[in-house]
């Protein structure tokens, strides 16, 4: 699971890595359930064949949403406590997630790293996991809007999770009885199909991230962990 992760800093990262415009606003640098920041999605009514045609015209988005789901049946903002995470065992039946799994709004979460706590040594030490290159996350997640009590629309999204039971690294964080999760970080060639597949596709791009390809640093200062 993952409730706490670094922001992508620099606003020409988001073309540079994700093939997008940048973020209206870039938001907070550390992120929580219920903070607002931004995820990727295709840019609606725009093919392919006009972003070959425009090249001033992305076929890929970046807009700004809380960070943890709100279904359209929500009550207010404080589910996302719960919401921030979908498992993608049970996301195509959950009431949460059902409809924007459905509906195939898929979305990817530009991170420059994610933070897990380490309960090896018997007390949670906050961890710093980011790619080996260097190069921003891209996690796959699902996006939502909400009709708040005003009137006014509001997005949202969420990190879809996978089993790490035997992954190499990811099977060293959270306590030891507890399942091992960890989000699905997609790699570049993969952002397209993800982004457009469709929902009985969906399953397919929900893989582990080689553990090789990551790097854990664990952190002086323990915070809050996730």
């Amino acid at each position: 699971m993952c409730a706490h992760y670094e922001n992508v800093p620099a606003p020409d990262w988001f073309p540079d890595f994700f093939g997008s415009t940048p973020p209206d606003s870039p938001g907070k640098l550390d992120l929580w359930p219920g903070y607002l920041g931004s995820f990727v999605r295709l840019a609606p009514g725009l093919t392919e064949a006009q972003t070959t045609e425009n090249s001033k015209a992305p076929r890929r988005e970046t807009l700004n949403g809380l960070f943890g789901l709100l279904p359209h049946w929500a009550v207010d903002e404080k589910l996302v406590r719960s919401t921030y995470n979908a498992r993608s065992e049970t996301v195509a039946s959950k009431p949460s997630f059902r409809d924007a799994w459905r509906k195939a709004r898929h979305c990817i979460i530009p991170a420059l790293a994610i933070y897990e706590p380490d309960w090896r040594s018997g007390k949670a030490i906050s961890t710093r996991i980011e790619r080996a290159d260097g190069r921003p996350m891209g996690i796959a997640g699902l996006w939502d809007t909400w009709k708040k009590p005003d009137g006014s629309w509001l997005m949202s999204y969420t990190m879809l999770t996978i089993n790490a039971d035997e992954h190499p690294l990811m099977r060293d964080f959270h306590k030891p009885a507890d399942e091992k999760r960890m989000v699905v970080i997609l790699p570049e060639s993969s952002y397209e199909g993800w982004l457009s597949a469709p929902a009985k596709e969906s399953a397919a791009y929900l893989n582990p991230f080689s553990a090789a390809d990551l790097v854990a640093r664990p952190q002086l200062v323990s915070g809050r962990s996730g």
